[in-house]
């Protein structure tokens, strides 16, 4: 019931076609490999395969299909393996329609969206997902740098800053800069 209310919903967007719903993991699969959909909106807990057996299983075969994982959980394990099988999205059901829509959207222009309220809720001081560059970045960028300052301090275009800027907001699940610096010195990854 749920597939099918969310497949008229995305119906009516004029930019977004749905090819097709699946009531398991096992047909979601055919169907995906066979359809080779721009993007798969699946469920962790479907019968015959998860969503995450799916997402890893278009991965493994080297589908272009981005996956966006829509489901009530909200456990560390599975967002954890969600990331390792390269997911586009990880939302959860109780997010407004507009946030799904968006996100698809999003998904398509090859950013990884994962809902603020989880990744807060899983990121700890002992788990920064960022990288030495990436940490590089956001220092500079606690220090009140420009997007140009951090360019020229740390040798890089400012297209690049802003791909690292954007990588950051999306692995912390945060909207801007001081956001982002926020939850890093709250985790006492900066200091």
């Amino acid at each position: 019931m749920l597939s099918s209310a969310l497949a008229q919903l995305l119906d009516l967007e004029d930019d977004l076609k749905v090819l097709g719903t699946s009531g398991d993991g096992q047909t979601a699969w055919l169907d995906i490999s066979h359809l080779k959909p721009d993007i798969a909106i699946l469920d962790i807990e479907m019968p015959k395969a998860t969503g995450l057996d799916v997402a890893d299983d278009i991965l493994a075969a080297g589908l272009k299909t981005k996956v966006i994982i829509l489901t009530t959980f909200a456990q560390k394990a599975y967002f954890e393996r969600a990331v390792k099988a390269k997911v586009g999205g990880y939302l959860l059901k109780d997010s407004p329609s507009d946030d799904l829509v968006k996100a698809i959207r999003q998904v398509m222009a090859g950013q990884t969206i994962y809902d603020p309220e989880l990744v807060r809720n899983m990121v700890n001081a002992s788990d920064n997902p960022l990288t030495q560059q990436e940490m590089a970045v956001l220092k500079a960028a606690a220090d009140g740098e420009t997007t140009k300052g951090i360019a020229d301090k740390l040798f890089l275009s400012n297209g690049t800053v802003r791909n690292y800027l954007s990588a950051i907001f999306s692995k912390l699940g945060v909207h801007n800069r001081l956001e982002a610096v926020n939850l890093a010195k709250n985790n006492k990854w900066l200091v």
